[in-house]
């Protein structure tokens, strides 16, 4: 008969689910350690908070009762106390402490065989130190010790059984183990004495003896007590075990009848414990070339392998098919860690090397000792399967020279001394379908190669997600791909269709979630409220290392802020926003926590980028000049919105799913000046057009105004003028005041006829400069100047920018007067304001306002008749424009290229920038640039007498 619960190792319910919380685990244990019985509700506070219960002990301890019963039946509630109504017999302790009686009794009655059977069975209930995972020094003091030393008594008592029945040869091995793992303990070595001198192997006896004594007089300086000094007497007297049965005949006749039922220890061979590896393995050439070619070093020490990754990403699956491979003289050996305590895994391992029932040592330490004691001369291929950490793995690893640890973790286990790693990701794309094939069926595959592909997305390229969704294709052979594609395209029920049998990505992702400390379980939930790819650690103001620890995120480096991003696996995501949503509700509360920092955050870094810009409600003014540090900061904070665009391109998204609308809207228009220096129009439509909706369901007409401004911004870069006009019109009324005169200029800047623009700038102006706006005053200046081509009033905005500190204001006005000064034919200043403008856009890391300024040097080159040298600045600022993808950008830069190209005669290369700007301008339809390309194709055409 069975027992239904463990306590004599890790916790154990036979098929069921054992609690995860700690106090959840020393609660049940202290029941189950008295089942039957009362035990009171004061005891049971002292052991689950280890004599330290808080105030609210007792109706935390009811509620933690409430869900052990969820898992475990017979918990009942009786006066003063609980019980656990379970037969003691059903327990394994009690059945221990039950065999043990029963043998002790038999021994009493003479039936020596019957005894030592009967300690055999209670000994081989034990699977590691009581209590393993049971986090309660009470319950080890009170309960854990007794039993601890229980079992090695009745290892003793057993020992001497056999002795008495002349089988010291078979349990001379086992005393080995006893005495080693036990050093002081001086009845074990009384025993071994015993046991090598029976063999007839009387001088092994004698050193035995020798080390007993060595060890006693180092340890303790004492000298052997009677019983140990009386079996060394009687082994150089030649005299017989004192308790052995009288009589030859009887003796052999018990001893075969015991061998009869015994395991036989000789003739075994190497140990080879591996699982078979998979048939349908494909891919994955680099890390098995990684292991190969490490486990062919002729190492003078044991070598450590790590291969860590995601969960799901297949690092069982590749160091099983790696070991497979792989021979090591002395076997290899297999071990399943998860969240397994390492001294039960070592009574594991113990066993696989030949260490017989009942002699592995109860200590840890004990054991390490004895491992590593086993395997110090082996050259052993040892498999650590999920290993949880360090701690787990340390006492695991074997000593002899030439051994191989191949270790799998979703943690890379750094701090695993001479350990090396190798980091697993997803399966490549050729891969993924590949396996897919293997599992699902090669012609099914290729009748639908893209469904294919999109099943391979779906399941983000991981090996457990694509061996479940084949599996689920191969007993399904009247579903199409495309049928299957269909069901995991919806997110929601996603996680639900990767399960097939007892396969699932959830169970895999469960079990790294229930592995955290709570913290990280929230951590991970509030994570699952983030629709990004990646994201950095001051989103929630705290490390997520741990996470990363634990194979949830993945490390993507320092991005070029100096911050560490992390991401993690699609499927990852969906499980933490399923825990978010089962555990809190949803995401709503998480993202409103968040929101107000990661608004201020982004406000900080805007202004950064446009310094008392109209809209953020600030208008300082800096002092003039920028420093060498104030200069950096603004290159860092224009690096940290560039970092954080992704991330904060999905927040506007998520802000405005859970409702939180002016968060949404505000966080789009922070973004827009982003948008704006690097050309990232995409994500400026779509945050405007979130941004837009959001401000709409706020009923917040400001808001709507200032996206709708940052709207026309965007088609004017884009060169639509009239639909940056409309946007323009329809804030119009939304507004009034000063945020009306910043609309009003912008009509300005989109108007075709100059008079009308220049009564718009002079409206605004006047607006400004009546309300004190000197950042909207030195818009309007440069505008104005640029329009009237006056010199002083652009001077006047050049001015105004250096004293609001705005660099990038300053760059564009003197853009301006270089243009200005180009036009009037006065080359030098014309190159001193760009050169200056050049320096600017280069201490600050504006890639894109550089390729700009350097076109505009390119047509000063050309003034100064220096055609080569136009060329070069053109194709750096093409390299620039093509690199961040601007079509506008790089179509200009060609046009610059092809005009350079023709004052140099270079025919051919204008013909082909001109071709490749023509193509840009079909796919901007910007007929006005193509027909300039046309009209320098006729002239190349002319030059060179034929068509292009």
């Amino acid at each position: 008969m069975n027992v239904r619960f463990g306590v004599l190792g890790p916790l154990r319910i036979e098929a069921g689910q054992v609690p995860g919380p700690a106090k959840h685990r020393t609660l049940l244990a202290a029941l189950l350690l008295s089942a039957r019985e009362t035990v009171p509700v004061e005891r049971l506070m002292s052991v689950v908070w280890d004599d330290r219960p808080p105030a609210s002990a007792g109706s935390v301890l009811r509620v933690y009762v409430s869900a052990l019963r969820k898992l475990v039946d017979g918990i009942r509630t009786v006066p003063g106390g609980y019980l656990i109504d379970v037969a003691r017999d059903d327990v394994d302790c009690h059945r221990f402490e039950r065999l043990v009686g029963g043998a002790r009794q038999a021994r009493a009655a003479g039936r020596v065989a019957e005894a030592a059977d009967g300690f055999r069975a209670a000994l081989a209930l034990w699977r590691g130190q009581a209590l393993a995972d049971v986090e309660s020094s009470v319950l080890r003091r009170t309960h854990a010790v007794p039993l601890e030393e229980l079992r090695l008594t009745a290892l003793e008592e057993r020992v001497e059984l056999d002795l008495r029945l002349g089988r010291g040869a078979e349990v001379v091995g086992e005393l080995r183990a006893l005495a080693g793992a036990h050093p002081l303990r001086e009845r074990a070595w009384v025993r071994l004495i015993e046991a090598l001198h029976q063999a007839g192997r009387r001088s092994e006896a004698l050193a035995a003896y020798q080390d007993a004594r060595r060890t006693l007089v180092d340890e303790l300086g004492l000298e052997p007590g009677a019983e140990l000094a009386d079996a060394h007497r009687r082994v150089l007297a030649g005299e017989g075990h004192p308790s052995a049965l009288a009589g030859e005949g009887r003796l052999s006749a018990l001893a075969g009848q015991d061998r009869a039922s015994a395991p036989a220890g000789g003739g075994r061979g190497p140990v080879d414990e591996l699982p078979p590896d998979i048939s349908d393995f494909v891919g994955r050439s680099p890390v098995l070339d990684w292991i190969v070619r490490t486990a062919r070093e002729h190492a003078s020490a044991p070598v450590h392998l790590v291969v860590h990754g995601p969960p799901g990403c297949g690092k069982s699956a590749v160091a099983v098919h790696a070991a497979t491979g792989l021979e090591r003289p002395d076997g290899r050996l297999y071990a399943s860690l998860g969240a397994r305590p390492p001294g039960a895994v070592l009574e594991d391992l113990l066993r696989s090397l030949g260490c017989p029932d009942g002699a592995v040592p109860p200590g840890l330490d004990e054991r390490v000792r004895l491992y590593r004691s086993m395997t110090a001369r082996k050259r052993l291929l040892v498999v650590l399967d999920d290993a949880a950490d360090e701690a787990q793995v340390r006492p695991l690893l074997p000593t002899g020279p030439g051994s191989l640890t191949l270790v799998t973790s979703r943690s890379p286990l750094a701090g695993l001394e001479a350990a090396r790693a190798y980091e697993m990701g997803v399966l490549d794309g050729d891969e993924a379908v590949a396996m897919l094939g293997e599992v699902a069926g090669h012609e099914r595959v290729r009748a639908e190669p893209e469904a294919a592909l999109r099943i391979v997305r779906l399941c983000g390229h991981l090996p457990l997600a694509l061996r479940i969704a084949g599996s689920r294709l191969a007993r399904k052979p009247g579903w199409t791909l495309d049928h299957l594609a269909g069901r995991l395209g919806d997110e929601r029920r996603r996680l639900d269709e990767l399960s097939a049998g007892d396969l699932a990505v959830r169970g895999s992702l469960a079990l790294g979630y229930r592995g955290l400390a709570d913290p990280e379980r929230r951590l991970l939930r509030g994570l699952g409220a983030l629709s990004a790819p990646d994201f950095a650690s001051w989103v929630f103001g705290t490390d997520l290392e741990p996470l990363a620890e634990a194979g949830l995120l993945q490390s993507r480096g320092l991005d070029e802020a100096g911050q560490e991003r992390y991401g993690w696996h699609d499927l990852t995501r969906l499980y933490a926003a399923e825990r978010l949503a089962e555990e809190e509700g949803g995401p709503g509360r998480v993202l409103a926590a968040i929101a107000g920092a990661i608004l201020e955050r982004t406000r900080q870094a805007r202004a950064s980028l446009l310094p008392a810009e109209p809209g953020t409600g600030r208008t300082e003014v800096h002092l003039p000049g920028t420093g060498p540090l104030e200069t950096g900061w603004l290159r860092h904070e224009a690096r940290w919105l560039s970092a954080e665009r992704r991330f904060l391109v999905a927040t506007v998204g998520d802000f405005s799913r859970a409702g939180l609308y002016e968060a949404a809207w505000r966080l789009a228009f922070y973004l827009t000046p982003l948008f704006e220096l690097g050309a990232h129009h995409d994500d400026w439509h779509a945050t405007t057009a979130t941004g837009l909706d959001a401000a709409r369901a706020a009923g917040h007409r400001h808001g709507e105004a200032l996206l709708l401004r940052g709207l026309a911004d965007l088609h004017r870069a884009e060169g639509r003028t009239e639909s940056a006009a409309a946007a323009l019109r329809a804030a119009q009324p939304l507004v009034e005041g000063l945020e009306l005169a910043r609309i009003t200029l912008r009509l300005g800047l989109v108007q075709d006829r100059p008079a009308q623009a220049e009564q718009a700038f002079l409206r605004a102006l006047r607006v400004f400069e009546e309300a004190g706006d000197r950042r909207g005053r030195a818009d309007a200046l440069r505008a104005l100047g640029a329009l009237r081509r006056d010199e002083g009033r652009l001077g006047e905005s050049l001015s105004a920018y250096q004293d609001l500190g705005d660099p990038r204001g300053e760059a564009e006005a003197l853009l301006d007067l270089g243009r200005l000064h180009l036009g009037e034919g006065r080359l030098t200043e014309a190159r001193g304001c760009v050169e200056r403008r050049l320096g600017i856009n280069r201490r600050l890391g504006d890639r894109l306002p550089e390729a700009g300024a350097l076109l505009v040097l390119a047509e000063i080159a050309r003034a100064e008749g220096v055609p080569g040298a136009a060329a070069g600045s053109a194709r750096q600022a093409l390299e620039t424009f093509v690199a961040y993808g601007d079509r506008r950008g790089t179509a200009q830069a060609l046009m610059a290229l092809a005009r350079a190209a023709l004052d140099l005669d270079d025919l051919d290369g204008a013909v082909e920038a001109l071709t490749r700007a023509m193509g840009e301008f079909d796919r901007l339809s910007d007929e006005q640039g193509r027909a300039e390309a046309d009209r320098l194709a006729q002239e190349a055409r002319r030059r060179r007498g034929r068509p292009i």
